[in-house]
């Protein structure tokens, strides 16, 4: 650990009731003495997990900045297993920044974005699973992915990884010992050692399976309502979103620029963005915004294809359908609360995904709806394990160390020399030890940890 003392503003910007300035390590104590001054007289150390009423003085001039409660969390029994000062002030920006200022200058150090976290995983307190969810439950944009990011937090998949690599160490000194005492051992029995590798492979398959939705938890679902002019998409958008956001008219192009708003739903958090009508441009200004249509078009997780089924199928709809037939999609027939002349039965054979019917105007249809989003992106599963991967991190290594174990089943059916065995079932252990922080370079952990803000 450093021998350094780090201070940090730990609330966001912004007028609050409350502000929090921290600061950890060896002189957290006496920096924190040096400039607060309790209402009744303590002792130092001040008593650890307390909050203190007092003010925090200037050492300057002894004017009084502001009235705190500060609370002391010696070490080990801290975040960080430091020692740990926490100032609780109004909140502010001037005031922040003064008392901030006030504990550099007696000769606290200002923290890096996430190290506080850091120092905690340094410690041993977190493993490096546990960190990164700490910044999970900061971005959390949903309940769902809140429960995912908290059972995180408290070990689950990093006690899940700690088992599949001592699992494998355990496989791997099996091979090992055959090599180094092949003669003083009974002979290694193979096929038991294929069955070993092939069911660690299995759980590793599952959890990175579990990324594709763990990854929609973290970052949301982008869905694209698309379609001709006036077949309801801003309507829609404003349906799902129960307010008025986006403009509503009869006349053709209305909407000229993508916008984009979050809902949630069934715990998934959604963008949604409404684009311009697909037609031929009647103007410049049309024509940019059809242009940034068929950009979202290409990157979105989902696309919702509005028609109006007062209408008769027009030809430009299969053709587009036709481009949208290899990417997820659902089709829409909106204005089911009119008289229709589409129905699912109009709708071209060859479209292979569902096709549902709604009003936009009356929100006839948008249960279903709902329900058929959350399909598409989610399938059946209700993620709430400890062990759904969210990374990308994760998966990557997670991926890798399939690999070398696919690879070390390979070396065993076709007969190669056995230490190559032992090489890829090194590696495997390795990449799993990535996920946890114990195989890591300071490069990762820095690039890990700047994503963090300030003060956590």
């Amino acid at each position: 650990m450093k021998d350094d003392t780090i201070a940090a503003i730990s609330t966001p910007p912004g007028q609050a009731g409350i502000g929090v300035v921290r600061l950890s390590g060896p002189q957290a104590q006496a920096i924190a003495a040096r400039l607060f001054r309790p209402h009744t007289p303590h002792n130092l150390p001040y008593p650890t997990h307390r909050l203190i009423l007092g003010h925090i003085i200037s050492p300057d001039d002894g004017h009084v900045v502001d009235e705190v409660l500060l609370s002391s969390m010696r070490a080990p029994h801290s975040y960080t297993r430091e020692d740990v000062v926490e100032i609780n002030c109004h909140s502010g920006y001037a005031v922040l920044q003064h008392i901030l200022h006030l504990t550099l200058q007696q000769g606290a150090r200002l923290a890096n974005p996430g190290e506080f976290t850091l120092r905690a995983f340094l410690s041993g307190r977190l493993d490096l699973t546990q960190a990164e969810a700490v910044l999970e439950i900061i971005q959390a944009r949903s309940d769902t992915g809140l429960k995912v990011a908290a059972a995180h937090l408290a070990g689950g998949l990093g006690q899940k990884i700690t088992r599949l690599r001592e699992s494998l160490l355990d496989l791997l000194a099996r091979v090992e010992a055959d090599l180094d005492f092949g003669e003083e051992l009974p002979e290694l029995n193979y096929p038991e050692l294929i069955l070993s590798l092939q069911a660690l492979e299995a759980e590793i398959a599952v959890l990175c399976q579990s990324y594709a939705q763990g990854r929609l938890l973290r970052e949301g679902l982008q869905v694209v309502l698309a379609g001709r002019p006036n077949v309801g998409k801003s309507s829609l958008l404003n349906q799902l979103l129960q307010t008025d956001r986006a403009l509503v008219t009869d006349i053709p192009g209305t909407t000229r620029d993508v916008i984009a708003e979050n809902l949630v739903i069934q715990g998934l958090p959604i963008c949604l963005l409404d684009t311009a009508g697909l037609r031929q441009a009647h103007n410049k200004v049309e024509e940019l915004g059809i242009e940034r249509t068929e950009h979202h078009l290409t990157q979105a997780d989902l696309v919702l294809f509005i028609v109006d089924a007062t209408e008769p199928w027009h030809p430009e709809d299969t053709s587009r359908m036709a481009a949208l037939a290899e990417q997820p999609a659902l089709l829409v027939l909106n204005k089911c609360d009119l008289p229709l002349r589409l129905t699912e039965t109009s709708v071209p054979a060859t479209w292979p995904h569902p096709v549902l019917k709604i009003s936009a105007l009356t929100g006839a249809g948008l249960p279903a709806l709902q329900e058929a989003i959350f399909q598409a992106a989610m399938g059946n599963t209700r993620p709430l394990t400890p062990q759904i991967v969210t990374q990308a991190r994760h998966n990557r290594h997670l991926e890798r160390c399939r690999e070398y174990l696919d690879q070390a089943l390979k070396i065993i059916g076709t007969g190669n020399p056995p230490e190559l065995l032992a090489l890829e079932m090194q590696a495997g252990v390795q990449e799993l030890g990535a996920i946890l922080g114990l195989e890591i370079g300071e490069d990762v952990l820095e690039r890990i940890f700047s994503r963090f803000c300030l003060g956590k």
